[in-house]
């Protein structure tokens, strides 16, 4: 049946500014209680909760009123009156006011919810998932779809203000090198051949730079069948950028401009300077290239001190061309009991180290004796004092050491940076950002093959004749935007050179066969006068995730995936019949039974 009421007012809207109105109200019932006589109803909507009171003399709404719980859907009309002094709530926006009703109307019923909505306890992830549109009438969930809303809403206009153009790009495409598995989509018009959804729009965004678009953006989504943690998710949403005719320094203006008036407007934050580090310096001093600059703690090189250790854990890395010794000081470390130190071991074990040495430094002035650690004997004591004057150590402190290939100490120590500055909560601001610059153009795989360090599509900052000389040292034109450990944008200048992106290819095991299989048709675009161009993707989510402090991006997001990429509210992925297997051209292997 038809509501006979229309709402005039949101719960939250209404103040002392409506004292003495007649106000229709619609929402779910958050909270009921009964005051001797007088029922007291919490309605809540997605912009607040307004107090309702409904007493005796309306006898058709007091009844209906004694009958309502939790999530029941009311429409009230009623008059707004000032709370009686000693009432107010201070912590609602509307504590100063409430609602006297005149009727109320029953819309909508509801069991008990399998979580309570009022007072938000613990409930498991997996619960909330299923039941996900219950979770997402707690306010701070809608709270930070709202934010969630006002940052796309903000950049949109920003970057229409600068010239970009929102453009759509395919969902369906054909799979390219991106750095993690695609999602497949069988087609049913050519059997035996898939589609693939993009991991994002990289090379359609530099066809329309070769097409005269000039500025594009658009807030894309984007798939990766790819193992997940805290901040990824198999489809996740990103503000793709993409501008002809400007360099890198200009592409960072332009974009650090955006974030800074982002959070300037949203959160009345001030994000202050974006210092620029290369990358070979952010993994020297940080082990990571994504440094948290919030925490003070920095790792310290000192291989060179124990190449001639009588320890061989220390000396073998130390005269290993492609490892590492490093040194990380813990002001105070020496609280640190010995439960903790083990359970540190175990968290870098995580990132492959072996073992986490350490020296706690209880009297630097009685020399080996004023130490307390298992490895002091094995270490010479001039090489201990150096370690001291190059960490800074002092009475007190406890220093982390990392012996191994550099990767992995950059990988353990970096990690057990960021954990102990949590744990012991270091941090020295509540934001801080900057860009990680001067990326290499490659990396080696286990294999000993060269990988790009971001894609193939990326230019490097040096000659194709240099590039193939040396692609070890290769530097990119490449650039991170980092805010408080977390990457918030990754972009490069492209190549805009045919000759160029062939070596690349080359260097990377793709020969001209292959090449013209995967990327014909962006190497015949670059015949056809390329300008130079290059961009930035921003993740949304990561973004969002920061300024709401959540702490995953499954948080704010509507309806995410768990981190096995199951939706639990409509249980996808699920079985598909076997006629539309047959349409498609496809057949499951049957399973392997154990023992058969």
């Amino acid at each position: 049946m038809q509501s006979q009421f229309s709402r005039s007012h949101y719960c939250g809207a209404i103040s002392e500014s409506n004292v003495d109105e007649t106000v229709t109200l619609c929402g779910w019932v958050h909270r009921r209680r009964d005051h001797g006589g007088v029922i007291f109803l919490d309605l809540r909507d997605r912009d607040g909760i307004a107090q309702i009171v409904v007493d005796p003399d309306t006898a058709e709404a007091f009844s209906l009123a004694e009958k309502v719980r939790s999530e029941y859907v009311l429409a009230i009309t009623g008059r707004v009156r000032t709370r009686p002094a000693g009432t107010e709530n201070k912590d609602m926006s509307t504590g100063r006011v409430e609602v006297l009703a005149k009727n109320v109307e029953l819309l909508s019923s509801a069991q008990t919810p399998p979580f309570p909505l009022d007072d938000y306890v613990d409930v498991g992830e997996e619960v909330r998932l299923k039941y996900r549109y219950l979770d997402l009438r707690r306010p701070e969930m809608l709270d930070k779809l709202r934010l969630r809303s006002k940052v796309s809403t903000f950049i949109r206009n920003f970057l229409d203000q600068q010239g970009f153009i929102d453009v759509e790009t395919p969902i369906l495409t054909r799979a390219t090198p991106e750095g993690a598995r695609d999602y497949l989509v069988p087609s049913r018009t050519h059997p035996g051949s898939f589609f693939a959804l993009p991991q994002s729009p990289q090379l359609f965004k530099q066809l329309l730079m070769m097409s005269g678009v000039d500025r594009y953006y658009q807030i894309a989504k984007c798939f990766r069948d790819e193992d997940l943690r805290a901040d990824r998710q198999p489809e996740f949403t990103q503000v793709d950028i993409e501008t002809s005719f400007m360099n890198e320094l200009e592409i960072i203006e332009l974009t650090q401009a955006m974030i800074v008036d982002l959070f300037k407007t949203v959160l009345d934050v001030d994000l202050g300077e974006f210092p620029r580090m290369p990358y070979a310096e952010a993994m020297q001093r940080y082990g990571s290239d994504k440094p948290d600059l919030r925490i003070p703690l920095e790792l310290v090189d000192v291989a060179d001190l124990l190449k001639d250790a009588e320890f061989k854990v220390f000396s073998g890395p130390a005269n290993d061309p492609e490892g590492r010794v490093a040194a990380l000081k813990i002001p105070a470390g020496n609280e640190l009991s010995r439960k903790q130190i083990d359970d540190y071991t175990k968290f870098v074990g995580i990132y492959g180290a072996r073992g986490l040495a350490y020296i706690k430094v209880n009297d630097k002035a009685a020399g080996a004796e004023g130490l307390q650690s298992p490895i002091v004997k094995h270490i010479p004591e001039a090489a201990i004092s150096e370690i001291f004057s190059r960490t800074g150590a002092e009475n007190g402190d406890l220093i982390f050491f990392g012996a191994d290939k550099s990767t992995v100490v950059n990988e353990a120590l970096g990690a057990l940076r960021v954990k102990i500055g949590q744990d012991r909560n270091l941090y020295t601001k509540a934001w801080a950002p900057c860009w990680v610059v001067d990326f290499p153009m490659f990396e080696k795989t286990d294999k000993g093959a060269w990988t790009p360090l971001h894609h193939p599509f990326t230019a490097p900052s040096c000659s194709p004749e240099m590039l193939a000389e040396s692609p070890g040292t290769a530097l990119s034109r490449a650039y991170d935007m980092v805010l408080n450990g977390t990457e918030l944008g990754g972009g490069s200048i492209r190549i805009h050179d045919r000759a160029m992106q062939q070596k690349v290819l080359e260097i990377l095991g793709i020969g001209e066969e292959e090449a013209a299989d995967k990327f014909g048709f962006l190497l015949d675009a670059l015949k056809y006068g390329a300008p130079p161009h290059g961009g930035l993707a921003f993740g949304l989510d990561r973004l969002v995730m920061l300024m709401t402090g959540a702490q995953s991006i499954r948080e704010v997001i509507a309806f995410p995936k768990t981190q096995s990429a199951m939706c639990v509210l409509t249980q996808a992925p699920g079985k598909v019949e076997d006629r539309h297997l047959k349409e498609l051209s496809i057949r499951l292997r049957a399973k392997e039974v154990p023992g058969a």
